[in-house]
């Protein structure tokens, strides 16, 4: 699943009771806004391009690539994109169906609302549970709020095994189990988990594809459902307030010396040594 944000882009995977993977892109998500603009209090949404949140992208990619390359030993059956965001993040979701996705589900809200982590992963909940699903995979964060919190929320409100971070997922041979590999500061690190699992991505998961010319009019005549959270029992209601956003102090200019003496001389002015 996606980080919560405007306009995310969620994968999830599911396996059936005939086991079937049925992975479902969570919530296409609409972050990145270019060119970043903010005001006192927040983000500043209007007039601006929207696009998806790239490790939301990751997700999307990962759960076709399974698909493709059967490396879920009992098939995938279908990919689901889900969002939550106002009416222009059809558009995103458009965009995950292009590059795969066989459906979607949009939790629409106005625009300019903020969703905040747990609000999302409450939604992901009911939505995997109403969809039946046993493996999701969303972007680790988004690039708006840098949040980070989503995929964590949702395992532990569903109580599933998680896995951050990852840079390679594989299945057992049986599927029964899911490993995937992350990386740490000191390497790599490997976890192996048994379904149902989150997981999230990391830009060294994959390379997104570009939606092809013919994906993206097939995507307009997929199918976006359209629900509400009041439908899914999901109390939107803000927990947190931003009290202000403002931009680092800018760096100060460098200088230069001419010998050992003159760089001794500046570290001591400055009370480096």
């Amino acid at each position: 699943l996606l980080e919560p944000s405007q306009d995310s882009v969620l994968t999830t995977f599911s396996l059936s009771s005939h086991n079937h993977v049925r992975p479902s892109d969570p919530r296409p998500r609409e972050a990145g806004q270019t060119p970043r603009q903010q005001s006192p209090n927040g983000r500043r949404n209007g007039g601006v391009k929207h696009s998806m949140n790239p490790f939301d992208e990751l997700s999307i990619e990962e759960s076709v690539r399974i698909r493709e390359k059967k490396s879920y030993p009992h098939g995938v059956s279908d990919i689901i994109a889900f969002t939550c965001g106002p009416p222009k993040s059809a558009d995103i979701l458009r965009t995950a169906m292009a590059m795969g996705a066989d459906r979607s589900i949009h939790v629409e809200t106005k625009d300019g609302d903020e969703i905040e982590p747990l609000s999302i992963a409450k939604l992901l909940r009911a939505v995997v549970e109403k969809e039946k699903v046993d493996l999701v995979v969303l972007g680790k964060q988004s690039i708006d709020d840098d949040a980070g919190q989503t995929g964590q929320m949702l395992a532990g409100l569903l109580g599933w095994a998680q896995a951050t971070q990852a840079s390679k997922v594989s299945f057992d041979g049986d599927g029964k189990g899911v490993v995937v590999e992350k990386e740490v500061d000191g390497g790599s690190e490997t976890t192996r988990s048994n379904l149902p699992m989150v997981v999230t991505a990391d830009l060294r998961l994959n390379e997104p594809r570009y939606a092809s010319l013919p994906n993206i009019m097939k995507a307009k005549k997929k199918k976006i459902e359209k629900i509400t959270a009041e439908e899914l029992g999901v109390d939107l209601g803000k927990r947190l307030k931003t009290l202000k956003v403002i931009e680092p102090p800018p760096r100060q200019g460098g200088g230069k010396v001419e010998d050992v003496d003159g760089m001794v001389a500046k570290l001591k002015e400055l009370g480096a040594i």
